[in-house]
């Protein structure tokens, strides 16, 4: 009996310290190929957290397709010519695992996270410098993790000054454009005052966050997370936490947030869910009274992209499977379905006037076309032909022109095509760094000058003459993700992203 209770005791052992040998090898693994961007805990940096929860429309075998094949839009690299096909295996076992212990963000963890670095009211209340304050560029440089305030009359920079790690959702505006807010993946919100060239204020809204929206009126900032799933409001002014609001259905289940922005002509926020069917509304002046329950309309299908039209009454949207649909937000409903094949990239989409109708304008991250949508009758207009798919799409009122990349190319990431807006059709293309990738335009505040991204550690912003198309200069940049001008923003250009 002895002899089998030992040898019971030895295979426990031995299946134990296999165990842990294979468990420390998947760390190593995990740790070697996906912990830079998705964290040492699975919680986010900058990509985003690998838990259960946060993968539920995300089958397994599409989970092992994706880190083999990469995904298309985002910086998660393709895997298949580096692991084995066990060790693929093993990841994707290891994602859907849950954690022995989450950790919790809420308000008292958000609270204790604030820096103020400067006190509310400390700092003049005009620019240190001369160029027009309305005139100027943000530039995200995700290379080294700073930014550049640019002079758009000059083209030159004012200042330069580190952000944190991996900032996403492109920088919001305070309604005057004195301050600029940023958000990273790993939750940090940032407030920097402008016109003294100052941080002001920094606190973690959430462990793995999407983006940042801030109201019209100037009173609040709101962060849609990944991680918790939440919404958290906070004071505009000073970045205190206000509130968090839990992001559940009726039946409890638990969602992240695929995107928020503010609809100002609407006084609310607008916020789209990843994981329920639903899009829902926040007014301010229920924040201010401390209400947290946001108006809720359901819907057929998820939203994972979503583009205002001019009135801001109407959202249209898409998943990432292609279909699309038109929300009315006065009625609370879908009003209609939109033919967007392949994967569109709503939030880069904009608009114009197209003989005598409103268009929508947006590039396709799957396929090489830009889809025209009239959105009076929300009918395709016409499929635009492209050397491939694209990422960002950028006009301005000023310039018969549109600007889109190639960026998920395999070939043509170096090239810039230029579409006239009236002929609905290609007729310029440019390659401002040939062999680099070329993407993100950007207009000074009249129009006059259009700014190109080349996407790479040793890049630069090529100034182009939006009329003539002519070079007009370069600036070195770190890998400048995006420039955003103020004036543009805060006005709510056609040409651009809101």
């Amino acid at each position: 009996m002895r002899s089998h209770a030992w040898a019971a005791a030895v295979l426990l052992l031995t299946a134990n310290a296999q165990t842990q040998a294979a468990n420390k090898d998947l760390k190593t693994l995990y740790d070697a190929n996906c912990a830079s961007c998705h964290g040492a805990d699975r919680l986010g940096a900058a990509g985003p957290a690998l838990l259960p929860g946060n993968l539920e429309r995300l089958r397994r075998p599409d989970a092992i397709k994706t880190i083999t094949e990469g995904r298309i839009a985002t910086q998660m690299p393709a895997f298949g010519g580096k692991l084995t096909t066990d060790e693929i295996k093993l990841l994707s076992e290891l994602i859907y695992t849950p954690l022995e212990h989450m950790p919790q963000w809420g308000i008292e963890q958000i609270k204790a996270s604030r820096i103020e670095h400067q006190r509310p009211g400390s700092l003049p209340d005009k620019p240190s410098f001369t160029a027009d304050p309305l005139n100027l560029f943000v530039v995200v440089e995700v290379g080294d993790h700073h930014a550049t305030i640019l002079d758009g009359d000059k083209l030159e920079p004012i200042a330069r000054f580190p952000t944190r790690y991996a900032l996403h959702g492109g920088p919001k505006f305070s309604p005057d454009g004195r301050y600029v807010y940023f958000a990273s993946r790993d939750g940090w919100v940032a407030k920097y005052d402008i016109w003294n060239l100052k941080l002001v204020a920094e606190v973690r809204a959430g462990i793995n966050t999407r983006n940042l929206a801030i109201s019209s009126d100037g009173r609040f900032a709101i962060a849609a997370n990944y991680y918790p799933n939440s919404l958290v409001v906070l004071d505009a002014q000073d970045l205190k936490p206000l509130r968090v609001i839990d992001v559940k259905d009726d039946n409890g289940k638990s969602s992240r947030v695929s995107a928020v922005y503010d609809a100002a002509p609407r006084k609310s926020f607008v916020a789209a869910l990843k994981d329920i069917p639903e899009v829902w509304e926040i007014r301010y002046d229920d924040l201010a009274a401390g209400m947290t329950m946001p108006r809720r309309i359901r819907l057929d299908d998820y939203l994972d992209d979503f583009f205002f039209d001019s009135s801001y009454n109407h959202v249209i949207g898409s998943s990432r499977e292609g279909r699309g649909q038109v929300i009315d937000l006065n009625l609370g409903r879908k009003v209609a379905s939109v033919d967007l094949p392949g994967l569109p990239h709503l939030g880069s989409g904009i608009t114009w006037d197209y003989q005598g109708k409103p268009v929508l304008a947006t590039p396709n991250l799957k396929e090489g076309v830009v889809t025209v949508v009239d959105m009076q009758s929300w009918k395709t207009v016409k499929q635009i032909d492209t050397l491939g798919p694209g990422f960002f799409m950028r006009s301005h009122e000023n310039t018969p022109y549109a600007w889109v990349d190639v960026f998920n190319s395999k070939t043509e990431r170096d090239v810039i095509q230029i579409i006239d807006k009236q002929k609905l059709e290609v007729v310029a293309r440019l390659k401002p760094s040939p062999g680099k990738v070329a993407a993100h335009t950007e207009f000074t505040r009249d129009g006059k000058y259009a700014l190109v991204s080349i996407w790479e550690m040793d890049g630069e912003l090529v100034v182009y003459d939006a009329q003539t198309l002519k070079e007009v200069k370069r600036l070195p940049m770190k890998k400048p993700s995006g420039k955003y001008n103020v004036f543009n923003k805060i006005t709510r250009s056609a040409g651009t992203s809101h």
